[in-house]
């Protein structure tokens, strides 16, 4: 049985470091580094994936890269008011993947539009670099379109801060259901099932 197009680009990507990737994907990682942390795209990197998440070479549909720092949250050192163990500084983990806050950057930037979906095209040891396909919903190609139409309508607005994206989904704990999940919704972020800390006892 022969494979498509998209099965070749898709067997590629999986080992984008080894073989004849290995240095496309080097030079590409070194202008990216270099480049601005936004950066419209012609046509998607990974054509595969990004037809599989809904995106279609017609008007009315962007791709963006993103650039995000990895590693957790860090903030400004507080100078005074503050002893050392409750400056809060290190180890403050944000319950958002990086994914999700690249989508949350690129849809503040372009306000008019959209996140579609988001995917992975690189790393390296200080960022990773993502995909975001962004669409007009006010678009007539958009509007008229029978399987992307629902766009338009309101309650879709703002989609990627409701976490309705699939990065967003992971990062709430909604891709496992059953045995092990029970405290995974309504979402993680909300604290609506963590332990509550105990009345203080005090002593006379």
């Amino acid at each position: 049985m022969s494979k498509s197009v998209y099965g070749y680009i898709s067997e590629a990507w999986k080992r984008p470091y080894d073989g004849e990737m290995k240095e496309l994907n080097r030079q590409r990682l070194i202008e990216w580094r270099h480049g601005p942390t936004f950066e419209r795209v012609d046509r998607p990197l990974r054509l595969d994936r990004a037809r599989a998440l809904g995106y279609r070479a017609k008007q009315g549909y962007v791709i963006v890269r993103a650039k995000v720092r990895k590693g957790s949250l860090r903030k400004r050192a507080i100078r005074k008011g503050r002893r050392a163990k409750r400056r809060g500084l290190i180890r403050m983990r944000v319950n958002k993947n990086l994914q999700r806050i690249a989508e949350e950057r690129v849809a503040k930037r372009h306000s008019n539009m959209e996140v579609l979906n988001s995917y992975l095209v690189g790393e390296d040891g200080k960022h990773k670099f993502y995909e975001v396909i962004l669409v007009d919903p006010h678009h007539p190609a958009i509007v008229k379109d029978p399987k992307m139409g629902w766009i338009h309508e309101v309650q879709h607005t703002g989609r990627v801060y409701r976490g309705l994206t699939s990065a967003g989904k992971k990062s709430r704990g909604l891709r496992n259901k059953g045995i092990g999940a029970e405290k995974n919704r309504p979402s993680v972020a909300r604290h609506k099932h963590r332990k509550r800390p105990g009345k203080k006892v005090r002593f006379s």
